[in-house]
């Protein structure tokens, strides 16, 4: 199981030794998951220096900012999370539908590379990864890869991002810039479906001793890190708003599929708040609605497998939704024509409409899912749905033309707009979402079997054991002992003195 990322105790001395030597010399302190959940516990000495950096660099202070409380020039910090409440006039529902706005994280703009620490510094603090020898392997459809290798870059080790080849190009020309090698930046076959593509390539890149992969799919630090950190992020949100004081009911949170990292944040949110969870996926590639199939274009989020990290039995529902929709309103959000009417014929005030931009593909994905449950619990405006946008509009500007040209003919006008609006948010529906029984969870349970236990070699009773809730909140465990870790590792670099 040490590939899952579970060890609380060092695997390798020679290799921890070797690791507080080159951090020592890099001058790189690690944060705490604690501190990531609750930035006020950085110290002061600490946050005062990382204003100070660039969060667009590898600077090792940013590690200090891979958390939901970074201010709008991700400098600073703020009291509660940014997040973007859509006005009923524009979802056409009176619920209250929130996203947090993972664009605020530094290096990539996405909340991904919270994630991708999460998984690396376990494994630095336990002596399983040498970042002078090995290399980490960051298997992804975008953005984690792009969280992998900024934290690599700042942690001096090369990280390797394999990812589809039919991805956006504003991916590859990020990841272009960072890598140390173009050799690094591995293209496998088809797009944003084509995950066990990417799973084969992975496996032959094990075959190197000194390649480790981060898988993050089943690597259960990007659980725990989002349970720990983006969940409480979540309720933080609630809370500003009024939360419970103020008579709102939390009543659901929507967190499209992906490596099912993101939907821990709903075991927190459902423990905490009594939120129901909603898991959602592409209409084009129906894996857990249908056992289906397909291909699709909502970049960001995984499918055609069930996630290992993806507590599929305290799931709720499942939702599916369209890439034409997400295509089409991610046009019109983010043309002028779109914006314009959106303004004049809906009201939709200005600030709102500059926020628009901080939604990318997934985190439309996440809207449309939200509107739809609202509509089939029948919510009322002290309802609140949460849910989150990964990442904003930069990372799809080729995929904004790719889909002018497709649905618009490349003239994209007001009409057009008044049909995105009336045909893809104000007539969503609640077809294509189902509401789980118990027989429904074991059900997608059970079609994770194929990839996990026959595919990846995973032990059947390990495979098991996920079916029940204590096994998740028993992970809980591990963060204090990583912490603990943490600080140990931190005080033999002695590079916190220096902060």
């Amino acid at each position: 199981m040490t590939t899952l990322g579970l060890e609380t105790g060092i695997v390798d001395k020679a290799i921890y030794d070797s690791s507080v030597r080159r951090f020592r010399d890099a001058g790189i302190v690690l944060p705490t998951f604690s501190q990531l959940a609750e930035p006020d516990r950085i110290p002061e000495s600490v946050r005062r220096r990382v204003g100070s950096a660039d969060p667009d660099r590898a600077d090792p202070l940013n590690l200090f900012r891979v958390h939901w409380y970074n201010a709008a020039d991700r400098k600073g910090s703020v009291a509660q999370p940014a997040f973007l409440e859509i006005p009923s006039a524009l979802s056409g529902v009176p619920a209250r539908i929130v996203l947090a706005l993972g664009e605020r994280f530094p290096m990539i703009r996405a909340h991904k590379v919270l994630a991708a620490y999460g998984c690396l510094a376990p494994r630095v603090i336990t002596g399983q990864f040498d970042p002078g020898q090995h290399r980490a392997i960051w298997p992804s459809t975008g953005n984690y890869c792009r969280g992998g290798v900024a934290i690599s870059r700042i942690m001096g080790c090369r990280g390797v991002a394999v990812l589809p080849e039919n991805m956006s190009r504003e991916r590859f020309a990020w990841l272009e810039k960072w890598v140390t090698d173009l050799g690094d930046i591995i293209r496998t076959p088809g797009s944003e479906s084509n995950v066990k593509e990417i799973y084969d390539k992975c496996a032959e890149l094990d075959r190197d001793p000194a390649n480790v992969i981060f898988n993050q799919f089943c690597e259960f630090g990007n659980y725990l890190v989002h349970r720990v950190c983006t969940g409480p992020a979540l309720g933080a949100v609630f809370e500003a708003m009024g939360g419970e004081a103020a008579g709102l009911n939390m009543a659901a949170y929507v967190s499209a599929s992906g490596s099912g990292g993101t939907l821990a944040a709903g075991d927190y949110l459902k423990d905490r708040f009594g939120a129901r969870i909603v898991v959602v996926e592409a209409l084009e590639c129906p894996t857990l609605l249908y056992n289906g199939f397909g291909e699709h274009n909502i970049q960001g989020i995984g499918d055609k497998h069930v996630p290992y990290i993806h507590n599929v039995m305290n799931t709720d529902f499942v939702a599916a939704v369209s890439d034409e929709a997400t295509d089409t309103i991610g046009v019109l959000f983010n043309t002028e024509v779109g914006r314009r009417y959106l303004a004049e014929r809906h009201g939709i005030a200005a600030d709102v409409l500059a926020a628009l931009s901080d939604i990318g593909l997934s985190g439309i994905c996440n809207m449309l899912a939200a509107i739809k449950t609202a509509k089939y619990l029948d919510l009322g405006p002290d309802d609140v749905i949460m849910t989150v946008a990964t990442d904003g509009a930069e990372m799809y500007g080729t995929e904004k033309e790719m889909a002018m040209n497709r649905y618009f003919g490349g003239d994209f006008d007001t009409i057009h707009a008044a049909e995105v609006w009336a045909g893809e948010i104000k007539r969503a529906a609640v077809d294509h979402l189902h509401e789980l029984s118990r027989v429904d969870r074991k059900r997608i349970f059970n079609l994770g079997y194929f990839t996990w236990v026959e595919q990846q070699g995973v032990a059947i009773e390990d495979f098991n054991r996920r079916r029940d809730q204590k096994f998740w909140d028993g992970l809980l465990d591990l963060v204090p002992a990583w912490d603990a870790m943490i600080e140990e590792f931190n005080g033999r670099t002695g590079a916190a003195k220096a902060l």
